[in-house]
C-alpha cells in the first residue's frame, strides 16, 4: 500500500488536535505513585519481547526502570498499539509514552518531550543486492518501504524530491508498511527494493540477522527520540527531567546506552522538545 506522506501527516496532526483538550485536562499523578507507561513492543533494541522469557526488554525498558528508581517508585508498562498511544496518554490511562517516539514539532501541541536518543532515518537493502546501491541516488525510482506509523514515509518523500526529482530522476515509490518487521519481511521477499528505519536500531537488527542487510549511505535526516508527557502535567515533567539529569550525571544512562549498542546515539545532557 503506497503511503501518501502529506495526507498521513495531516491525519496525524488532526488526531493530536482531537486529543489536545483531553491532554490539558489530564489529572496529576499522586507523588510517589507508580508511573504507567505506554509501550509498543516491536522496535528492537528499544523495546521488544525477549524470545526466551517473553518479558519486555530493551533500551526504553531499562531507561524507564532507571528513571522510576531515581524517583523512588516503579514503572507499570501498558502494552498498546502505536495508534492508541496518544489517546491513552490524553485520557489518563497512562502517565507517559516511552516507546521510541520521534520528537516532531506537530506532536508538541499535545505533549512535551524529554529527548533521550539521537536518531535519523537510514536506507538499507538486502545484502544480496547491496552492489546495486553503491550510492543513495541509486534508490531513485525504486520501491522503498517504511512503517506508515512513523514520520519516515514523509522523510523519504522529502529526500526523494530533493535528490531525485530535482535532478531529473524518477521519484522513489514510497510504500507504507505495518511496522518495521513487516518492512524487513517485504524486503526479504523482494516486494521492496529497500527499506528505512531509525539508524540507531539497525546495528541490533543486523546483529540478530547476520549477513542479511546492508545500509545505503548515511542517515538522511536528524531527529530525536523522546519520552512523551502531557503538556499540562508539569509536575511529572519536572520530576522526570530531574531524574534524567541525574542518570546522565552519574553514568547510569551511558551504561544503558552501551548495553544496547546505542552509545553513539546518546544525548550529552537533558534536552526538552529538541531544545526548541
Amino acid at each position: 500500500m503506497t503511503c501518501r506522506p502529506l495526507t498521513r501527516l495531516s491525519l496525524l496532526a488532526a488526531s493530536f488536535a482531537l486529543v489536545l483538550p483531553l491532554a490539558q485536562a489530564q489529572t496529576a499523578r499522586a507523588k510517589g505513585a507508580p508511573i504507567s507507561a505506554a509501550v509498543v513492543s516491536n522496535y528492537p533494541p528499544l523495546e521488544f519481547k525477549d524470545p526466551a522469557s517473553g518479558k519486555l526488554s530493551g533500551f526504553d525498558i531499562d531507561l524507564g526502570e532507571a528513571l522510576a528508581a531515581k524517583l523512588g517508585t516503579t514503572i507499570k508498562w501498558e502494552e498498546t498499539s502505536f495508534d492508541q498511544m496518544m489517546s491513552s496518554l490524553a485520557t489518563g490511562r497512562v502517565d507517559i509514552i516511552l516507546s521510541g517516539m520521534t520528537d516532531l514539532p506537530e506532536r508538541r501541541d499535545a505533549v512535551k518531550f524529554i529527548d533521550y536518543l539521537k536518531t535519523g532515518p537510514q536506507f538499507y537493502v538486502t545484502n544480496a543486492r547491496a552492489a546495486e546501491f553503491s550510492s543513495m541516488t541509486a534508490l531513485c525510482g525504486k520501491k522503498v518501504g517504511a512503517s506508515r506509523r512513523t514520520s519516515f514515509p514523509v522523510e523519504i518523500g522529502k529526500w526523494s524530491d530533493a535528490q531525485c526529482v530535482k535532478a531529473g530522476k524518477p521519484a522513489i515509490i514510497v510504500t507504507g508498511t505495518d511496522g518495521s518487521a513487516d518492512a524487513r519481511t517485504q524486503l526479504r521477499q523482494g516486494r521492496l527494493d529497500a527499506a528505512v528505519q531509525g539508524g540507531e536500531t539497525l546495528p541490533y537488527i543486523m546483529g540478530q540477522e547476520p549477513n542479511t542487510y546492508a545500509t545505503v549511505g548515511k542517515p538522511f535526516a536528524f531527529q530525536y527520540v523522546g519520552l512523551a508527557i502531557g503538556r499540562k502535567n508539569e509536575a511529572l515533567v519536572a520530576e522526570l527531567s530531574e531524574a534524567m539529569t541525574k542518570l546522565i550525571a552519574d553514568g547510569s544512562y551511558a551504561k544503558i546506552a552501551v548495553k544496547w549498542g546505542l552509545a553513539d546515539y546518546a544525548v550529552p545532557k537533558l534536552i526538552i522538545d529538541s531544545a526548541n
